[in-house]
């Protein structure tokens, strides 16, 4: 066989929160410009897995079942002023269940972080997947 030898794993640890946060917040400040400004002020955040309720209320069968979620009110849901007491737009990323899907496919870690990202985001906003695509696209 010829190429680049293959990587050696012997010493790698999967990657922790803080590491899976920045490469999410590396993959947000990649994306246009243009879809930025519509998350102005969405905050990312990463966690092991999903809480009890929130698997419960999206009637999710595993804890693994979930890679990420929106949370908050998309500009067609938002009035000219937001109400009192509402909480920032979040994105949140569940590490394990990305990690798991890393681990059954044939995309880098930082592609499938980009994209659970961009479709959370996108989804709430109204794109279609075409549009999302083409965002990933760009940011890629």
């Amino acid at each position: 066989m010829s190429g680049p030898p293959p990587p050696d794993w012997t010493n790698v640890q999967a990657p922790s929160i803080v590491d899976l946060d920045r490469m999410a917040q590396a993959a947000f400040a990649a994306l246009p410009e243009e879809f930025r400004r519509l998350c102005e002020g969405v905050l990312i955040k990463v966690e092991d897995f999903p809480d009890d309720a929130t698997l419960d209320e999206l009637k999710c069968e595993s804890e693994f079942g979930l890679l990420g979620l929106f949370r908050g009110r998309g500009r067609a849901q938002s009035g000219a002023t937001p109400p009192t007491g509402q909480f920032p737009n979040m994105v949140w990323l569940y590490r394990r269940p990305i990690l798991d899907f890393w681990a059954e496919h044939e995309e880098t870690l930082g592609a499938i972080v980009s994209h659970v990202l961009v479709h959370e985001i996108g989804h709430h906003f109204g794109l279609s997947d075409d549009d999302m695509q083409m965002i990933e696209q760009t940011a890629g």
